[in-house]
Order: structure tokens, then sequence, then C-alpha cells
């Protein structure tokens, strides 16, 4: 019976990952350590092992939609993929809690850095009339120089956390898309999708070797989160870029709290 209802699990789960770009694992692995008495590296493996099928079913939703930045997720995706190899191979050596409470902590300031924009704050006070978010194209970010260099660089950490957590990487990387390489909202959920699936890829390998994935408990996942996904997905187009931007920041925080509360010793 409660095998079952991890498909609703993935349901509800999709959604919310769709939605934000995060791919869920943040909710994942903590349903299946503490509902279903799942090591913390069994989880993070299963749940990384979903999160593929989470991102791919979202990417095809976005492709629809042409909101992805296709070349821009590759270029990130080229840090992530080792960083989530390397944080699957620290499972086998080191416990998450250190890394874990880091980015926890680290998670609560992004939350309110996407809540509160404190830069157009600044300018509005110091001309209200000049307040206009820039939205660059798939070309403007590749060719932007410094800052894909910077917002290539800081994925690495993205990827570190996807292999090490379990938690898919767009936590950081969808952050890093906004205020790096100043994508819009909406850009950046859908392209954190499509890199998330290299990522996952990448991280799963790794897990894979080691042992820690349940293929049937990933598989009820990810028939709930292919749905899932789909909803979150349609929904986004229809809020605005302010409003999904807090409504990141909000799940980010939950996420946060969760880490947090997860990691600190007993």
């Amino acid at each position: 019976m409660w095998d079952l209802l991890l498909t609703l699990f993935g349901f509800l789960v999709g959604i919310i990952a769709s939605l934000t770009g995060i791919g869920g694992g943040a909710f994942i692995v903590p349903i299946l350590t503490i509902l279903y008495d799942f090591v913390p590296a069994n989880a993070v493996g299963t749940s990384l092992t979903s999160i593929i099928f989470t991102a791919a079913a979202s990417t095809i939703n976005y492709a629809r939609q042409k909101r992805i930045y296709y070349k821009t997720g590759l270029i990130l995706a080229i840090t992530t993929a080792p960083g989530a190899f390397l944080g699957a191979r620290l499972t086998r050596i080191i416990p998450p809690n250190l890394l874990g409470l880091i980015f926890g902590f680290f998670i609560i300031f992004v939350a309110l850095r996407m809540i509160i924009n404190i830069n157009d704050f600044r300018r509005k006070k110091a001309n209200p009339e000049k307040v206009q978010i820039t939205l660059k194209s798939d070309a403007e970010v590749v060719g932007s120089g410094r800052n894909v260099l910077l917002g290539a660089g800081l994925s690495f950490f993205g990827g570190l956390a996807s292999g090490l957590l379990g938690i898919g990487g767009g936590v950081l990387v969808v952050p890093i898309m906004v205020f790096a390489l100043k994508m819009p909202i909406h850009s950046a959920t859908a392209t954190s999708m499509f890199t998330m699936i290299i990522t996952s890829i990448s991280g799963v390998a790794e897990h894979y070797m080691a042992n820690h994935i349940y293929f049937e408990y990933a598989l009820l996942l990810a028939l709930g989160t292919i749905f899932g996904a789909q909803v979150g997905a349609y929904t986004s187009k229809k809020i605005s870029g302010k409003n999904l931007r807090r409504i990141f920041g909000i799940v980010l925080l939950f996420v946060s709290v969760q880490m947090i509360l997860k990691y600190l010793p007993s």
C-alpha cells in the first residue's frame, strides 16, 4: 500500500519541481528516508534516478513552449555533470551532514534574494522610471563573456549538490541563471530542467556503480512525476515572472529549513 502511494507523492513533487525547476529531490529524499526507511545513500540514488524522468517530461513541455536556452543549458552541463559525478562519489566516503548544512544555510540567503529583489528596490529608489527587466536571448547569454564563465563555474556546485544530496541541482542552478546570467525566471526554470537531464544521468551512473538505487521505487516515483511535471510546466506559463520568483523563493525556504533540520547533529 505504501509503495503505491509513491506514485501520488511523485505526482505532487513533479508539479512543484517542474514549476520551479528544482528537480524535486529535496522532497523525495525525506519521503524515502522517513516513510520508507531508506538509508541516506540509497534515498539519494533513487531520488536522482526519478529526477531524470521528471526533467525529461518537463523538458518536452517546455520545448513546445520554446522557453529553453539549449546552448546555455549545454554549457552549464559541462560543469554540473562532473560536479554530480563527484558528489555521488563523495557519498561513498563522507557523510553528507556538513555539506548539507552549508547548502541549507546558503539556500536561505538565495531564497530571500529571490523573494526580495534588492537590486530592483535600489534602482527604483534611485530612479523609479528606469526599472525594467532585461530579457536576454540564448545567443546573448552565450556571448556574455564573463557572465557565462561565472555561471558555468558556479554551476559546478549545483551539480555537486545534485550528486551528494539527490536534490537535482536546480536549487542552485536557477538562481545562477537569474542573477549571474541575467536570464528571465521562466526561461531559467525551463533551461534548468533541460540541464538537469544531463546532470542527473551523470550522478546516477556513479550511484548505480555503488548499488545505491532501488529501481522499482524510482519507477513508481517517476510514474507520478511525469504527469505532475506536465501540470507544473503548463501552470508555469500562466504565472508572472515576479510571482514565479516568489514561489521559487518560498519553495527554497522550505527546502533550506528541511535540509538544516535533517542534517543537524542529533
